[in-house]
């Protein structure tokens, strides 16, 4: 095996004696090894940061937008070298793999475009006599350094998420990815500085959880973007202090279908989202809510297409659903299909697991309380429950702690615009499932699924703070009066 991967630390390639390695989830295959972070380069990456930001701070926007613009085409160009990297630090097919590059592309695009468009405003302030005279002139400015935290369902294109919004604004970068996909950060970073943004500005630093909260207390960090796992991200806010934090978390998301609904295609799509990436998606469909009139008919389908799905090694192109993260995810999963079956519900589909591989499954005959609705499973299972009346499915739909996204399925404009209305959650797909995401919407969720959003625009206006400047164009009275 080759020399283990250094870390970034301001344009600064860095080795330590502290040495991870990286192996493929399906067959806990070696991939690659990596170095971790000290405390050392920890510091010397926020202070390198600080450096860096006197100069991003100052790159006009036409620059900013041609660093980008060179990022994205330096993605493209290393595309099947990126694709193969996730798949095998992550287990992702060969085809979701090239997906998050093809995206990941788009979202530095999108953050190129939104470089150009950091408006300002001119506020007219003589509203009152003492303030006649005077204009206000509004500009956003960049705010500092970024802490971006990512996780391992999206190495990549996460990442993008928030180095492109942070280098559009003009802001310095910290990436601290996951230690289980380290590989397409370390490269991620590499590209960056190709690209021509200033290299002390710029930092990848995989490290240990308690290094990684030693940087979210540093004050010098101006903003945290974190995307992770409930716990974690609230247990980071609290430590963050005055900085303004991000999170992006998880969630159990509902997906609706109505009587009227075109039940092909809602069944097309609740399969497609409720599984992709071996469910590890925070806005994969979990509960599914299918309205009595159609559920024996709908479910039928969701069956036949759940069964029509294979499992196994994401190398293989036939392959439909590839292993999850860790045999220790998988078997959490399997517990908690277990204890809802020893309480009472039906395993319609799946239900089993070889190692890393959790097979998509279907339940039905549960209720709310079951951790299977009632927490975030993050695997390939969904949960089937019947309703009586569009009301009713909408209080099961709301009834969790979470808030992320909700889909539902019918072709009734009145329900569409109650349930946006009456849904507790950051967005409502109205014929479609709640795993879709464009990467130009505002994406973020309410309650337990966390705060801000994301989106290049509007992880632009977190990571940018507002000043204004007042003109007194009154001049002085000549008499002295």
């Amino acid at each position: 095996m080759t020399e283990p991967r250094p870390f970034l630390v301001g344009g600064e390639w860095r080795r330590s004696d502290t040495v991870e390695e990286v192996r493929f989830p399906y067959d806990h295959s070696p991939v690659d090894t990596f170095c971790l972070a000290r405390a050392t380069d920890l510091e010397d990456a926020v202070r390198s940061a600080q450096e860096g930001f006197g100069r991003t701070r100052r790159l006009p926007a036409h620059e900013r937008i041609r660093i980008l613009k060179r990022f994205a085409w330096l993605i493209e160009e290393r595309k099947e070298d990126l694709s193969r990297l996730i798949t095998l630090e992550a287990g992702k097919t060969a085809a979701l793999a090239h997906a998050e590059v093809d995206r990941a592309k788009e979202t530095i695009l999108l953050s190129a475009e939104e470089a150009g468009r950091i408006y300002g405003e001119i506020l007219p302030l003589d509203l009152t006599p003492a303030a006649g005279g005077r204009t206000g002139y509004l500009r956003r400015f960049p705010i500092g350094t970024v802490l971006a935290i990512t996780p391992f369902n999206f190495p990549f294109n996460l990442a993008c998420h928030k180095i492109g919004p942070a280098v559009a604004a003009g802001n310095a970068v910290i990436l601290k990815p996951a230690t289980k996909t380290p590989l397409s950060s370390l490269l991620l970073g590499s590209l960056l500085i190709e690209a021509g943004y200033p290299a002390e500005a710029v930092s990848v630093l995989p490290c240990t959880p308690d290094l990684a909260e030693w940087l979210v207390r540093d004050e010098r960090i101006a903003y945290l973007s974190f995307t992770g796992s409930p716990g974690v991200g609230w247990r980071l806010k609290e430590i963050a202090g005055r900085k303004r934090v991000g999170l992006e978390l998880g969630g159990n998301a509902a997906a609706i279908v109505h009587a009227d609904a075109d039940l092909p295609y809602a069944a097309e799509r609740i399969v497609q989202g409720g599984f992709s990436n071996a469910g590890q998606v925070c806005i994969s469909v979990q509960r599914v809510f299918l309205h009595r009139d159609i559920y024996d008919d709908c479910l039928a389908m969701i069956l036949e297409r759940t069964g029509a799905l294979a499992t196994g090694d994401p190398r293989d192109s036939r392959i439909d659903i590839g292993p999850m993260i860790s045999e220790a995810a998988a078997a959490e999963a399997e517990e908690k299909v277990r204890e809802a079956v020893f309480e009472g519900a039906s395993v319609l589909a799946g239900g089993k697991r070889e190692g890393t591989l959790f097979f998509p499954t279907v339940l039905a005959d549960t209720v709310p309380t079951m951790r299977v609705n009632a927490t975030e499973v993050f695997a390939p299972v969904i949960t089937v429950t019947p309703y009586d009346t569009f009301e009713k499915a909408l209080a099961l739909a709301n009834d969790s702690v979470f808030g992320l996204q909700i889909g539902i399925f019918t072709e009734g404009l009145d329900r569409a615009f109650t349930a946006f209305e009456e849904c507790e959650a950051g967005a409502l797909m109205v014929n479609d499932v709640p795993t879709f995401r464009a990467d130009a919407m505002p994406y973020g969720g309410i309650r337990a699924s966390g705060l801000g959003r994301e989106g290049p625009r509007y992880a632009i206006e977190e990571m940018t703070a507002m000043r204004l400047m007042v003109l007194n164009r009154r001049r002085p009275d000549p008499s002295g009066r």
